[in-house]
């Protein structure tokens, strides 16, 4: 084994006040990345311009704070899945959520509600209903793309149907047309 011909430097060991100073450098550059960050990331839906008068970054309707024309008895409603969007192009986002009763047990139908805020408030409106809990549908993979709402219903062939298992699946879009919600089926993949 041959030896350094340079005397051993003091400073190339380590010691724990090494470990707590590099330690206090790194939690003050992660909390001035924090502070110094760049500004929350925007997107705007529906060709991605904006209406004249509309604010810049409107915040959609929040699904918790709605209304939701819906009887659960003593069960809470529950919000199972949302999106938001601007769906009739005026530059203000909607939200669109999926809802149903929490009953525990049991495959309770769902409602898919179009939602907006009251003016200066946090308190969200109900303005459409695309599917009525009324119709004993369940909603699966939701998605809200290019202001068209896709989702997967599963239903009953007829009432003799026990309600554990929908027999009926079908796709359903919808689209705001002409100042109402148009439900068209989507079209379906093709194989090759």
């Amino acid at each position: 084994m041959q030896h350094s011909a340079v005397p051993e430097l003091a400073h190339t060991h380590t010691r724990p006040i090494h470990w707590v100073a590099t330690a206090a450098a790194l939690a003050a550059v992660v909390a001035a990345g924090g502070f110094l960050g760049p500004d929350k990331a925007t997107a705007a839906q529906h060709g991605g311009i904006e209406a004249k008068g509309a604010p810049a970054a409107a915040t959609p309707p929040d699904p918790a704070h709605a209304d939701y024309p819906l009887d659960c008895g003593p069960a809470k409603i529950l919000v199972q899945k949302k999106a938001s969007g601007d769906l009739d192009g005026d530059g203000t986002p909607e939200t669109v959520a999926v809802v149903r009763c929490d009953a525990g047990s049991g495959t309770p139908p769902s409602g898919v509600y179009v939602l907006t805020a009251y003016e200066g408030s946090t308190k969200a409106r109900v303005v459409a209903t695309l599917v009525d809990p009324k119709d004993r549908l369940s909603v699966q993979d939701f998605a809200l793309r290019d202001a068209t709402v896709t989702a997967t219903l599963l239903g009953y062939s007829s009432p003799d149907v026990p309600s554990c298992c929908p027999d009926v699946n079908e796709g359903a879009q919808w689209q705001w047309k002409n100042g109402a919600f148009v439900r068209s089926t989507p079209p379906t993949a093709r194989s090759m």
